[in-house]
């Protein structure tokens, strides 16, 4: 899965705050990823968000 740094990510599961979108922070054997709704930020196991993942919205370095 082509994942990188700044993406926005929709998962399958709501955040507690109701949020589904998720930014990504880190990349590597786990993400560190913070919730667009709240700020709140995780650290989870790559296997673990690849599943969860529904929609990448790639981060444009374009102006």
């Amino acid at each position: 899965m082509d994942v990188q740094v700044g993406d926005r990510l929709t998962l399958k599961k709501p955040h507690p705050c109701g949020s589904y979108e998720w930014e990504v922070l880190r990349i590597g054997a786990d993400f560190r990823l913070k919730c667009a709704g709240c700020g709140h930020q995780i650290m989870s196991p790559r296997s673990q968000v690849e599943k969860k993942i529904r929609k990448i919205a790639k981060f444009s370095t374009n102006p």
